[in-house]
C-alpha cells in the first residue's frame, strides 16, 4: 500500500468514524443536534386503595410492557410493609403485592416515566387464528350473515376490519348489528362485538387498553383499541369511531378483557389513574434513556464526570476546533501568524474579554511591550534574561492595565490577567525578532495574521452549537483529526497567493 493511498485511508476513515459514531448517538438514543433542546415526557401513576379482610392479601397489577412508539425510563413502586416482586416476559409484565396479614386500608402505588421513542415498533406476538364462535340462535345466523355480507364489500384483511368497524359505529345499524349490540352480553362494548365478528371470519383480534398521552390528567380513564392482525402487521381501529391507526403517544396498559386488577384477601376500594406531562431536556433524557438500555455512551458519557471536570473538558474540547481554523487559515488561505497555536489560545482568552474588548487589550499589550522590548535591545541581554525580562514586563503592564480600567469602571480591563502571560510574552519577542530582520511592514502583517484568525476561532468557538456538539459528541475529534490529515499534505496555492498573482496569470 503506498503512502499515499494509507494516509487517504486514515483520514476518511477517521472522519466517517467520527460521523458514524455521532449519527448513532443521535438516531438511536436521541442525543440532541442543538443546545437547549427539550422533549416531552409522561409520567403515569396508578394508585390502589384496598380495605383488607384481615388475613394475608395478594395483588396483581399488569403493568406497560413493550408499546409502539414509545420507551419507559424507569419505574417507582411505592408499598410500605409489601413483599414486591416483578414477572415479566418479552410482552407482558405483572406487578405482585403480598403481605402476611393487614387490617386498616392499604395504599399501592406505580409510577413509570414514558418517552417517544421512534426506535420501538412491537406490540405483542404474532397470534393463532381463532377458531370460529359457537353461538346459539338467532346470533349465529347474524354472524354469518353479516361476516358474508362484509366479505363481499372488502379486498383484505385491513379492509375487511374496517368495515366492519364502520357497520358496529353506524348510527342505523343493521338488523343483525343490532342484535348483538341490543344483547346483555355485547351491550356498550363495541370492541367484543367487533372481536366476536371478526372471529367469525377467523381474523385474530386483541383488546388493547392503555391511554392517550397529550397532557396532564388528575383522573385518567383506560380507553380501548381494537388490534386487527392481517398476517404481516397489527392493525389499530379506535372502536368508537372507526378512525385507523394507534393514535401518536398512546400507551398500552394491558392487552385482553381481563381486568388490569387481581386481588385476593382484600376488597378494591378506590382505582385511580393519573398522567403527568413533563418537560425534560433532551439531552438529559437521552443520557437516561442510554443508561436505561446500558448502552455504551451511556458509560464513555462526559455527563457523567464531575461538573468541575465537565466544566475543565467543555473548554479543551474547543481547542482542536480552534486549532481546525489555524489549520484552514494558514494552509489554505495562508494568513501568517506568530507562533502555531498562539492565536487559538489568544482566542481562548477572547472568551472571557469579548471579542472588541480582546483586541483593544491585546494591542495595547503587544504595542507597550514591543517598545519595552526595543528598549532591551539596547542592553545586549542574553536570550533567557531577556525573555523573562519581557515576561515581567508583559505581567506589570497586565497589572498596570487592571488597575487603571478599574479606576475608570472599565470592567473588561480586569478579564486581562486571564491572558496567557507566557503567550503574549513571546508575541512580543517574535514580533521584535521579526521587526528586526524583515521590517515593520512584515511584523504588522504577522500580528494583523494572528488578530484575525484568533478572532475567527473565537467567533466559532463561542457559537452555542459548536460547544454542545463537541461536549455531547467528543466523536466529532475523529472527524476533525482526519480532515486535518487530509489537509496535511495539501501544498496547492493558497487563496491569498492566488490573488497575489492574479495579475500575473492573467497576462500569462
Amino acid at each position: 500500500m503506498s503512502q499515499r493511498l494509507h494516509w487517504l485511508l486514515i483520514s476518511i476513515g477517521l472522519v466517517l468514524a467520527g460521523l458514524a459514531i455521532v449519527a448513532h448517538k443521535h438516531l438511536s438514543l436521541g442525543y440532541p443536534l442543538l443546545p437547549d433542546q427539550t422533549e416531552a415526557s409522561w409520567t403515569a401513576e396508578v394508585r390502589l386503595a384496598i380495605q383488607p379482610e384481615g388475613g394475608p392479601v395478594k395483588v396483581e397489577l399488569d403493568l406497560p410492557s413493550v408499546t409502539p412508539g414509545l420507551g419507559r425510563l424507569r419505574e417507582n413502586f411505592i408499598s410500605r410493609g409489601y413483599g414486591l416482586t416483578t414477572s415479566e416476559d418479552r410482552w407482558s409484565r405483572t406487578a405482585n403485592w403480598a403481605v402476611r396479614r393487614a387490617s386498616q386500608r392499604q395504599l399501592l402505588y406505580y409510577s413509570g416515566v414514558f418517552y417517544p421513542d421512534r426506535g420501538e415498533e412491537d406490540f405483542a406476538p404474532v397470534p393463532p387464528y381463532p377458531p370460529v364462535p359457537r353461538m346459539s340462535e338467532p346470533f349465529a345466523t347474524a354472524m354469518e350473515t353479516i361476516v358474508e355480507d362484509v366479505r363481499r364489500q372488502s379486498a383484505d384483511i385491513s379492509s375487511f376490519a374496517a368495515e366492519m368497524v364502520a357497520r358496529i359505529n353506524s348510527p342505523s345499524p343493521s338488523e343483525e348489528i343490532a342484535l348483538f349490540l341490543d344483547s346483555e352480553q355485547y351491550r356498550d362494548n363495541p370492541v367484543r362485538v367487533a372481536r366476536t365478528l371478526l372471529a367469525g371470519a377467523r381474523i385474530p383480534t386483541e383488546q388493547v387498553n392503555g391511554f392517550t398521552l397529550t397532557h396532564s390528567e388528575r383522573r385518567a380513564q383506560p380507553e380501548q383499541l381494537l388490534a386487527v392482525h392481517n398476517g404481516r402487521e397489527w392493525l389499530f381501529f379506535d372502536p368508537g369511531t372507526g378512525r385507523r391507526g394507534l393514535p401518536e403517544n398512546f400507551l398500552i396498559w394491558w392487552r385482553g378483557e381481563q381486568p388490569v386488577l387481581a386481588i385476593d384477601g382484600a376488597q378494591l376500594a378506590e382505582l385511580s389513574w393519573s398522567i403527568r406531562r413533563n418537560e425534560l431536556g433532551a439531552l438529559d433524557l437521552a443520557d437516561q434513556r442510554a443508561s436505561a438500555r446500558d448502552a455504551w455512551p451511556s458509560r464513555l458519557s462526559m455527563l457523567d464526570l464531575p461538573v468541575q471536570a465537565q466544566t475543565v473538558y467543555a473548554v479543551l474540547l474547543l481547542v482542536p476546533v480552534g486549532g481546525f481554523i489555524m489549520v484552514l487559515m494558514r494552509n489554505l488561505v495562508g494568513l501568517r501568524s506568530f507562533g502555531t497555536f498562539m492565536p487559538v489560545l489568544i482566542a481562548l482568552a477572547f472568551r472571557e474579554t469579548g471579542l472588541t474588548g480582546g483586541l483593544v487589550l491585546f494591542s495595547l499589550v503587544v504595542g507597550a511591550g514591543l517598545l519595552l522590548r526595543f528598549y532591551l535591545e539596547r542592553l545586549r541581554l542574553l536570550l533567557v534574561p531577556r525573555l523573562t525580562a519581557v515576561l515581567i514586563i508583559v505581567v506589570a503592564l497586565m497589572v498596570l492595565l487592571s488597575l487603571i480600567s478599574h479606576q475608570l469602571g472599565w470592567e473588561v480591563g480586569l478579564s486581562v490577567g486571564l491572558f496567557p502571560m507566557v503567550i503574549m510574552a513571546m508575541v512580543i519577542e517574535r514580533m521584535s525578532i521579526v521587526w528586526e530582520e524583515r521590517g515593520p511592514g512584515e511584523a504588522l502583517v504577522e500580528a494583523a495574521g494572528t488578530a484575525v484568525i484568533a478572532s475567527l476561532a473565537f467567533f466559532v468557538m463561542s457559537r452555542d452549537h459548536v460547544q454542545h456538539l463537541v461536549f455531547v459528541f467528543p466523536e466529532m475529534l475523529l472527524a476533525i483529526l482526519g480532515l486535518t490529515l487530509l489537509m496535511g499534505r495539501y501544498s496547492g496555492y493558497r487563496l491569498s497567493e492566488l490573488l497575489r498573482f492574479r495579475r500575473l496569470a492573467k497576462e500569462l
